[in-house]
């Protein structure tokens, strides 16, 4: 890349190539069944809950196929977006930072957790995970979200590391 590329932004930024898997990735974390038929609390942190679920099924897929910068675009997406809602909630730019390296974190702890579940199909791993890591209305079921957590992984891995980069998750079987 040359002095006046990089001086005047003139080279594309390398995040586009994910931009329609980020927001496949929300779509699917926003999809009514998790919050009507699993019960997920259907509030802030329901939400992110199961966007850090979906992300973590995708980020573990890409990975297996070797699409390591790609994951972490993705994840640039994923901080990008929570900054922008903790703008949107009135946190100061003066803490923002510190917010958003407590949400990695947490996107960290929970990418660990769904990795070892997801991996082997365990659900003895995966429902203590959930249980942990997603907030429930009452009447919530941790089985519900595992076995569409599991299916999300199972669909995943069926899908070509190029393919998936460029977004090309169909919806309805995502949350079958």
């Amino acid at each position: 890349m040359s002095f006046l590329s990089r001086l005047f932004g003139t080279s594309p930024d390398p995040r586009e190539q994910v931009r329609l898997l980020w927001h496949k990735v929300v779509a699917i974390a926003r999809d009514p069944a998790w919050y009507a038929e699993c019960r997920v609390a259907d509030e802030v942190d329901g939400r992110f809950d199961m966007i850090t679920a979906v992300l973590s099924a995708v980020v573990i897929r890409l990975e297996a196929t070797g699409k390591h910068a790609e994951s972490a675009l993705l994840c640039e997406f994923f901080v990008e977006d929570m900054d922008g809602q903790l703008r949107e909630f009135g946190i100061n730019d003066v803490v923002v930072g510190k917010h958003i390296g407590r949400l990695m974190s947490v996107l960290g702890g929970r990418l660990g957790a769904y990795r070892s579940a997801l991996a082997g199909a365990n659900a003895d791993k995966l429902h203590p995970a959930i249980e942990r890591n997603v907030s429930f209305a009452k009447g919530g079921s941790v089985a519900c979200v595992a076995s569409k957590l599991q299916a999300l992984h199972n669909l995943l891995a069926t899908i070509e590391g190029d393919v998936l980069v460029a977004g090309d998750i169909a919806l309805r079987e995502a949350t079958a």
